[in-house]
């Protein structure tokens, strides 16, 4: 009773509840709180998406709420799925009636007809998010758990409403929507539950890829996306689903020479990024960045195992894998591309003497995103032995230091050559040629070495110095 009361009194508290419940009493409408907002609620966690259940109809309810709370209310009503939804300073609500449902087995899309609060939630994905309250006014704030999942919320399990089986044959996105809640939640998936995965994740394969990939990016952006990834791989999901990945995990041994397992190395590199960033695109840079290892590794009897080559391969599949996912195929995407091909640069800085032409040439290829690589870059630095971790980030902070000596002096971040191709041509009085596209290289590498400096009068005389060298005279006006 104590905690139906803490209930009753949260959701007073938020006037937007209180108002809905009045309109539905109003025009006659039994009433509940379901999903995700409830689940919240009692893990005591912020939540501005809101989910209402009707016993009737739910576009009839939310559009009595909008002329309730004004113009400041935005409706939209989606007639086909006999859904609404309202968007109310800064809440997002969503209303439908409530609902029973059967599946076929070739669609992942139920049979829906009109039913009770019991039905709704019985076609719910799992038992914590099948609590619902009342805003009825005879039980006002009362919790409807029919299938114990305030407990498995206090156990933090992830269960299924009724046979995990059927529950995953009939809709196979709620396999990647419970590896994605527990990924969140840092909830374990109850043994009959994730032996149902096991079983039905063969079919995946109806989902649209879209929706997988949505799924994925959550658990990506989970707080330790690892234990989601681990699910995915020891559920035989990920092979299904992201083979490429898959393909990381293992360890060859040749002459008692082994090498890192580079699926658990890729997680603890995700991991270690996901303390410094929520960003998505930088943490799939984190998920790529070795992906091309399975196929560049080779075994040499001195060197050991090599993987050269990996990080080009990498950002030459960056854009295959970005389209089966559906991801953006834009300037998300080349950045993702662009980190992995450069991933190893930094690390390569941090063993060998820093030349000022090394810092110069790695700021004109990373541009403004040298800040996120420098990122991509430490997380990159993993080891059982944490006295060579802290001597590597040690000298990696030595790498950075000098970055912003050299980008202070030599502003070449995103450089362009202080002499343009349409002032060459002018010069000389030339046509666009190879000519011109040679003196404009060797401008760009005189500032990257450091021969001349990152300005025109410098860059003038040596345009005119390989001009002449390719046999092109200067035009007098």
């Amino acid at each position: 009773m104590a905690e139906i009361e803490v209930l009753k009194r949260k959701i007073e508290l938020a006037p937007i509840i209180t108002q809905v419940g009045e309109v539905a009493q109003t025009i006659g409408l039994e009433t509940y709180i379901v999903g995700g907002y409830v689940r919240d609620l009692i893990l005591q966690r912020t939540s501005k998406d809101i989910d209402f259940v009707c016993v009737g109809s739910g576009i009839e309810l939310a559009k009595a709420v909008k002329n309730h709370l004004g113009d400041e209310a935005k409706l939209a009503v989606y007639k086909n799925f006999g859904t609404a939804a309202i968007t109310f300073s800064g809440f997002e609500l969503e209303f439908v009636g409530a609902r029973k449902e059967s599946y076929r087995s070739d669609s992942r899309k139920p049979i829906v007809e009109d039913g009770t609060l019991e039905d709704d939630q019985n076609r719910r994905d799992f038992t914590i998010n099948a609590l619902a309250i009342s805003l009825n006014k005879d039980d006002f704030g009362s919790l409807i758990d029919p299938f114990g999942g305030v407990r498995h919320l206090e156990e933090r399990q992830i269960m299924t409403p009724l046979d995990p089986e059927i529950t995953f044959s009939d809709d196979p996105l709620r396999i990647m929507r419970a590896i994605r809640f527990a990924s969140q939640l840092n909830f374990d998936i109850a043994p009959d539950t994730f032996n149902a995965i096991v079983s039905q994740k063969e079919r995946i394969e109806i989902i649209s890829q879209e929706r997988i990939t949505d799924e994925l990016n959550k658990i990506i952006l989970s707080p330790v996306p690892s234990y989601g990834f681990k699910l995915l791989f020891s559920s035989g999901l990920l092979k299904i689903i992201f083979p490429e990945m898959e393909k990381l995990q293992g360890v060859k041994r040749i002459n008692g020479k082994g090498h890192k397992d580079n699926f658990y190395h890729t997680l603890q590199v995700l991991d270690n990024i996901s303390e410094d960033t929520d960003d998505l695109w930088l943490r799939w840079s984190a998920i790529l960045h070795d992906i091309a290892k399975p196929a560049t590794q080779r075994f040499h009897d001195k060197a050991g195992w090599t993987f050269h080559g990996h990080e080009d391969m990498g950002a030459r599949w960056t854009p295959k894998i970005f389209k089966r996912m559906k991801l953006p195929l834009n300037e998300k995407m080349k950045y993702v591309q662009k980190l992995v091909r450069l991933h190893l640069r930094p690390i390569a800085l941090v063993n060998e003497k820093v030349t000022d032409s090394a810092i110069r040439r790695l700021l004109y290829e990373a541009g403004d995103d040298i800040d996120d690589l420098m990122t991509l870059c430490r997380a990159d630095v993993t080891s059982k032995n944490m006295d060579k971790v802290r001597k590597y980030l040690a000298n990696f902070k030595r790498v950075e230091k000098k970055i912003k000596e050299v980008e202070a002096r030599d502003h070449v971040r995103n450089f362009q050559p202080p002499i343009s191709g349409e002032e060459i041509m002018e010069v000389f009085g030339i046509q666009p040629s190879r000519e011109v596209g040679e003196i404009k290289n060797v401008i760009k590498e005189a500032v990257l070495e450091g021969t001349i400096h990152n300005e025109k009068s410098e860059a003038w005389e040596l345009m005119l110095e390989t001009g002449k060298a390719l046999g092109l005279t200067p035009q007098t006006k």
